[in-house]
């Protein structure tokens, strides 16, 4: 659901935004349909009201030696005290991780993990994920090919 305070305008800055978070102001603002001092006063309250959280820069992963994608899906012993608290901290330390999230069915945690080959990936689970106190199963599906990647939110 969106929220009734953005007007159109406000819309098309974040769509347009999203598409290029490094296009000019008054590239922007004439896309936008204003002037250049309301567009950046409309990005500047934006950002203060949390609708933009970050702007970042998008990396290739084949330059950086990143480009094989495991999914995970991992069950907890339920039976070990504080489980899911110890194992959402130590999946925060595993820079491999881009993605992790709670989820419903067979399984507790999915995870969207990066690295750079097989060899890495049995390091990856054997020394971190598994040695995770309370992890109790997981099972792993490697990404033969990404047909989208997009964090683009539907406006």
């Amino acid at each position: 659901m969106k929220d009734i305070s953005l007007g159109k305008t406000d819309l098309k800055i974040l769509k347009a935004l999203q598409e290029n978070g490094r296009i000019k102001y008054s590239e922007l603002a004439n896309q936008v349909g204003l002037t250049t001092s309301p567009c950046i006063e409309r990005i500047k309250r934006l950002e203060r009201d949390g609708y933009i959280s970050a702007y970042t820069a998008i990396l290739n992963p084949k330059k950086l030696n990143a480009s094989m994608v495991v999914l995970v899906q991992v069950r907890l012993d339920r039976s070990i005290k504080n489980s899911f608290e110890k194992f959402r901290k130590a999946v925060l330390n595993l820079p491999q991780v881009q993605e992790c999230y709670l989820v419903t069915g067979n399984y507790d945690f999915t995870i969207k993990a990066r690295v750079s080959d097989m060899d890495a990936y049995r390091k990856f689970l054997e020394s971190d994920l598994l040695s995770i106190a309370g992890v109790q199963e997981s099972t792993s599906s490697v990404v033969i090919e990404s047909i989208k990647e997009s964090m683009a939110l539907t406006l």
